[in-house]
Formats: structure tokens, C-alpha cells, sequence
């Protein structure tokens, strides 16, 4: 399959999360990154944009009842950044959560800017 774009993590947040999950969450989270990678148009109960956050998605992994979730951002159209993820417990995603992933996406473009 040809990709679309490409995803790459950003420092080791998004591994650290990966190595802690379940084989078979992480299978599934493999999956929605090939389908980010590889499909023209991601339906969003794959990715969805987070309001009110200049930017961020959320990759949305399910796997019977239980719900992760993978902060990520464009760069350049093409480019899907990886950031922190966590096991969503409520109904609404943690304030906390995204004011990680806004100040790893903040840190993402000032190194950008250092090289």
C-alpha cells in the first residue's frame, strides 16, 4: 500500500506509552497508524481534531470497552507527530492530557526552529 503520509513519534513520549500497553492494544494501535499513513481520507472515529487546541488530534483506539487515545499533529499536510497517550477512564478527555501534548507540540516546533 502506498502511504499517504507519514508518521513519526516525537521523542520517546508516544514509545513509552506504546511498551506499557497490552500486545493487543498495541496490534490495534499499529493498525490506526498504518490506516493514518496510508488512507486519502481518515474517518474520524480514527482521528479527530480537538477543538479549541490550535491543531491537535487525538488517534482513537478502542478495543472492547476500553478506549485509548494518541495526541499527534500535522506538519507540513504530510507529517503526522506522535505525542503522549493515555487510557481514556471519563467521559471527556483529561485537561491534563492535552496540556502535555500542546506543550510537547510547542517544544516539537521550537527544536524545529533551533536546527
Amino acid at each position: 500500500m502506498d502511504k499517504v503520509r507519514e508518521v513519526i513519534a516525537y521523542k520517546n513520549h508516544f514509545e513509552d506509552f506504546l511498551l506499557k500497553q497490552p500486545k493487543k492494544v498495541q496490534n490495534k494501535i499499529y493498525k490506526i497508524i498504518e490506516a493514518i499513513e496510508t488512507l486519502e481520507r481518515v474517518p474520524s472515529n480514527y482521528l479527530k481534531a480537538l477543538t479549541g487546541t490550535n491543531g491537535l488530534y487525538e488517534a482513537r483506539i478502542k478495543l472492547a470497552s476500553n478506549i485509548w487515545r494518541v495526541f499527534c499533529f500535522f506538519d507540513k499536510g504530510k507529517l503526522v507527530i506522535l505525542l503522549n497517550g493515555f487510557a481514556k477512564k471519563s467521559q471527556k478527555t483529561p485537561k491534563k492530557e492535552i496540556d502535555k501534548a500542546l506543550k510537547l507540540m510547542f517544544e516539537y516546533y521550537q527544536d524545529k526552529k533551533e536546527t
